[in-house]
């Protein structure tokens, strides 16, 4: 999920290879984010700024989203570990500034690349970019809880979390610690209006396309269609070929044919019996005739066609 979001940040542009990095390292940092904009603080330019605040480490609890999730609303799992208001500070304040530490080698790489610098990005980026796992784990219990609370028409349960989960992206990324509200707070609301715009979406979505997709029930005719097309012009040609005799058909041969196959309007197809009746012969006569001039037919057909 976070690897899909950083993608989507990325430029489409063609970089530079730097010489003496590994193929994992270049695939690294080819997708470093060209556009960074952390939330700046006066602090970050200062003298030791990272031996303060990459000082001791924030344990963040860990999350783990099951497919078996209920979406009826839970109470929380006793013993939980939640973020205390001074830790989940420190988590934001070491975010933004790997980012801002990692936006100035953006920067000064793009006016001349170089490997150590190149070396450089790829730690600031790793180290923003578990940084952005650890508060995502903190905080993923409020998609989850909010998406239980919220029911919108025609949204399954699993679609909710993935919007909700975009939503508390972006809120990270823009979250400003240095105001001194609590996350949870502003994340919130940013994901009701990920809801929100979900919601409008699926409306505008369900008015138009009122009955659902169902490919079983739309299975194209066009196979059917193009062998009745074809059927019917065999037909047409049979009937030029018998209207105008060019298989030099007798007229007995040419009185079953037409009779057999209800062709020149006639109601329906006669069995051998029936036009037996009419010529005089027997069933297994008319067969045998039925027969050969069923073959001149084909051999009139096959040099039609083969003139064409």
């Amino acid at each position: 999920m976070i690897a899909r979001y950083t993608a989507q940040k990325v430029r489409p542009q063609r970089r530079r290879k730097d010489r003496g990095l590994t193929k994992q390292q270049q695939d690294c940092y080819n997708r470093i984010p060209m556009n960074i904009k952390p939330v700046c603080h006066p602090s970050f330019d200062t003298a030791g700024a990272k031996a303060k605040f990459f000082g001791p480490g924030v344990r963040a609890p860990g999350w783990a989203l099951c497919p078996e999730v209920s979406e009826e609303p839970s109470k929380a799992p006793p013993g939980r570990m939640v973020l205390c208001k001074s830790d989940e500070a420190k988590l934001f304040l070491r975010y933004n500034y790997a980012r801002f530490r990692l936006s100035k080698l953006v920067e000064k790489q793009r006016e001349r690349p170089i490997k150590s610098r190149a070396v450089a990005m790829l730690e600031w980026h790793d180290r923003s970019q578990k940084l952005l796992g650890d508060l995502v784990a903190t905080n993923m219990s409020l998609v989850v809880t909010m998406a239980k609370r919220t029911r919108i028409p025609n949204v399954d349960f699993p679609e909710l979390i993935s919007e909700g989960s975009m939503a508390l992206l972006r809120a990270i990324d823009r979250f400003d610690v240095f105001r001194g509200f609590k996350f949870s707070t502003y994340a919130c609301r940013a994901i009701l209006k990920g809801f929100n715009r979900m919601a409008s979406k699926a409306g505008q979505y369900h008015s138009r396309f009122g009955v659902p997709y169902d490919p079983d029930m739309q299975r194209s005719d066009y196979d059917a269609h193009g062998h009745e097309i074809q059927r019917a012009a065999a037909v047409d040609d049979l009937r030029e070929v018998l209207a105008k005799n060019r298989s030099n058909l007798t007229v007995v041969e040419r009185t079953i044919v037409i009779e057999r196959f209800g062709l020149f309007g006639r109601d329906k197809r006669k069995t051998l019996a029936e036009v037996g009746k009419i010529v005089g012969l027997t069933n297994e006569r008319v067969r045998q005739i039925q027969k050969e001039a069923l073959a001149k037919i084909r051999e009139a057909l096959n040099e039609q066609y083969l003139a064409a």
